[in-house]
Order: C-alpha cells, then sequence, then structure tokens
C-alpha cells in the first residue's frame, strides 16, 4: 500500500510535515530544532515508521549535542513507544485480527519494560524480557511475541537508534502446553458424524458442517460464500472473500492472496447445494442471517459429536479433519495446501507435522518389506 493510500494519510497532515520541515531548514537554535524533530515523530509515527524512527534517531543525536541530560533521557524512545508506532502504521494494511495481536504485544510492553530504552536494549536485558513473558505464555505464543518485537527492533537497528541487534540468538521459553483437545476425527469418525446431521431442504449449521467437512474452508470463508460462487457444471466453488463474523462488518477480503482459489466438490455435494441453493437470492450468503456466532456453529458440532459417540471437536477441527484424510489418502502435501489456501506448504507442513511423520514411519515399513523380499 503506498503512503497516500493509507487511511491514515491526510493532505493536511503532509502540508504539516512540510511546513515543520521547511522550518527545520531554516532553524538555527537547537533547542527549536530539538522540538521540531519531536513534532515530526508524531506526525510521522502513525504511516510513514521508516522516517519516524530516523527522526527520533536525529532528535536523539541533537539532545546529546546540547548535553543536557532531561533532554537525552526524553528524546530516547523506549521498545514500547516504537511498538505503538508500528501498530499504528499498520493499521488499515492488515487485517484486524492481525491489528489486535499488534495492539496485545503494546499492551504487554508496557507492562513488562514501561520505561526501558532503545539506548538500554541489548542482548541481556532482551532475554530477560522474553523470559518474563515465558512465565504466563506457552513457548508458541513466546516465539510471535518474540517475532513481532523484532520485525520493530531490526528498524530501530536500521535508522541507528539501536547499536546492534539485541533479538540475535534469543532463547525462546515458555510453559508446559496444556493438554490439547483433539483436533481431527479419523474417517470412521467423520462418517458417524456426518450420519448424524440432519440435512433437511432448508439451509441450516448442519449443511455448513457437511460442507466444511467436505471441503476444508475456513469458517469464514464457508459463511461468506453465495449461490454465485458454485459453479455446478464445472463442480467447484469459488473462494474469493470471507464473512467478518467478530464485528459484523459483512464481506472482506480473504486471509491472504493464497486463499482465494477453486476447490473442487464431489459430485454427490454438487447435487446437494444445487438443489439448497436454487431459491436463494444469487449475491446474498447462503448461511448468513442476522448476527452469526462462531460459538453457535461449533455448539452445534458439539452436539452431533456427542450423539455420533465421536471425540468433540470444533468447526475449525473440521478443517484439520479434512486435511488429515486427505494426507492419510496419499495426497501430496502441495495440492493439500493448494487447496487448503495456505499460503506456502511450510504452513501445511508446520500444522500436520505429526500426520507427516506418522506416514513417514508408514512409508518406511513398506519401504523395508520391499527391500526384505528381494531375495
Amino acid at each position: 500500500m503506498s503512503i497516500r493510500n493509507r487511511p491514515q494519510y491526510t493532505l493536511k497532515r503532509q502540508e504539516q510535515i512540510d511546513a515543520l520541515q521547511r522550518k527545520l531548514r531554516l532553524s538555527h537554535s537547537d533547542q527549536e530544532r530539538y522540538d521540531l524533530y519531536r513534532e515530526l515523530f508524531g506526525k510521522y509515527r502513525s504511516y510513514r515508521m521508516d522516517s519516524a524512527l530516523w527522526v527520533a534517531n536525529q532528535r536523539v543525536e541533537l539532545a546529546k549535542r546540547m548535553k543536557n541530560p532531561l533532554y537525552i533521557r526524553s528524546a530516547e524512545l523506549n521498545i514500547a513507544e516504537v511498538m505503538i508506532g508500528v501498530a499504528m502504521y499498520k493499521e488499515g494494511a492488515v487485517r484486524d485480527v492481525t491489528l489486535s495481536k499488534y495492539r496485545l504485544t503494546c499492551a504487554w510492553l508496557q507492562r513488562l519494560i514501561p520505561l526501558l530504552t532503545l539506548a538500554e536494549l541489548n542482548r541481556i536485558t532482551y532475554q530477560k524480557l522474553l523470559n518474563e513473558y515465558a512465565v504466563s505464555h506457552e513457548r508458541q505464543t513466546t516465539m510471535d511475541f518474540h517475532h513481532q518485537l523484532k520485525g520493530a527492533v531490526l528498524d530501530a537497528v536500521d535508522e541507528g537508534l539501536v547499536e546492534r541487534d539485541p533479538t540475535r540468538k534469543a532463547i525462546i521459553k515458555g510453559k508446559s502446553p496444556r493438554a490439547k483437545k483433539q483436533k481431527y476425527l479419523n474417517q470412521f469418525e467423520l462418517h458417524r458424524l456426518l450420519n448424524d446431521l440432519d440435512l433437511g431442504p432448508e439451509v441450516s449449521w448442519d449443511w455448513l458442517i457437511l460442507l466444511i467437512a467436505k471441503t476444508g474452508l475456513r469458517f469464514s470463508e464457508a459463511i461468506a460464500l453465495t449461490p454465485d460462487d458454485f459453479e455446478f457444471s464445472r463442480q467447484v466453488v469459488s473462494v474469493n472473500k470471507t464473512w467478518d463474523y467478530k464485528t459484523g462488518t459483512g464481506f472482506v477480503p480473504t486471509k491472504n492472496r493464497s486463499s482465494v482459489r477453486k476447490v473442487q466438490l464431489d459430485w454427490q455435494l454438487v447435487i446437494q447445494f444445487s438443489e439448497l441453493t436454487k431459491r436463494l437470492p444469487h449475491d446474498e450468503p447462503i448461511f448468513v442471517e442476522g448476527k452469526v456466532y462462531n460459538s453457535t456453529a461449533n455448539s452445534v458440532l458439539e452436539r452431533h459429536c456427542k450423539r455420533a459417540g465421536v471425540p468433540v471437536i470444533s468447526v475449525h477441527g473440521l478443517r484439520h479433519t479434512h486435511a488429515s484424510l486427505l494426507l492419510f489418502a496419499g495426497v501430496s502435501i502441495a495440492s493439500v495446501a493448494k487447496r487448503l489456501g495456505h499460503a506456502s506448504m511450510n504452513t501445511t507442513q508446520k500444522t500436520y507435522l505429526h500426520i507427516i511423520q506418522e506416514l513417514e514411519n508408514q512409508d518406511v515399513d513398506l519401504v523395508m518389506r520391499s527391500i526384505s523380499s528381494l531375495i
């Protein structure tokens, strides 16, 4: 996204920045320049973080030249301020769920190290921060926290606000993970679950459960489908948007560019959905009527799981079930990644590592049996 297309960009703000820069070029007073740099930082940081960090560095250098301890301390940014700036900069450029993670990181920084300046940031203080965060978070959550911080810190390194990369060789710790609920069903369990569905002539949550189980769509992708998205003659459904059920703003873009895809349907699903959707408005979401809650779908699925006598999973667990069945059936990781709309095969490999390892063990057994039969 270009600077001028960012929501925070306004012509008025740019004119204010231009005016401050003109004053800066004409100023011969260190005190005035110091104040101008402070104003510029505030103007820049919501939509151009690289310029904001450069201005911040100029202000620090000026304060040092003035040899004013109070100014030096005031000019030095802390890591929490940098992350707040990053969060402001990301607004309008990332999805709301991603933005909320940045804001949560800011809140934790303000809680754990509210006064730690970038000048005081080194490998020891950074590791201490990670250790304190890890006390109340699992290792993967701590890793995500580290990755968000690292991007902001490296920007500060590039602008000379931090001498060396303090995130290098950081050790990621965390609480012991909680006992994980089963995320997917095996083929026998899925058959029992689907047999318990009440697939009547009207649209219902049961039809959504069937659709996700057979396509592996994300919940937000499935509830965004309209009759126009189905190409029954070609046996495909087009995934090109999602439904923002969390804030209720309607259609929004997909999670990433790879999520825009066409998913092949089996002939039974084609017949069922062509009949189900033929009287529905062609451009309105099939499963949305008023406010939609993910928890409602999960509750319906939980009742079916209990009635069918299978482990209780979530709606997202149906997506995991779909992927695991494909992998056990011998479908390549590349094909599974494409069908699920993953940005890369690495995501698929990481998510389904346990299944891949099990398949590799089966392959080893098959190789050994093949070799032993040669004599």
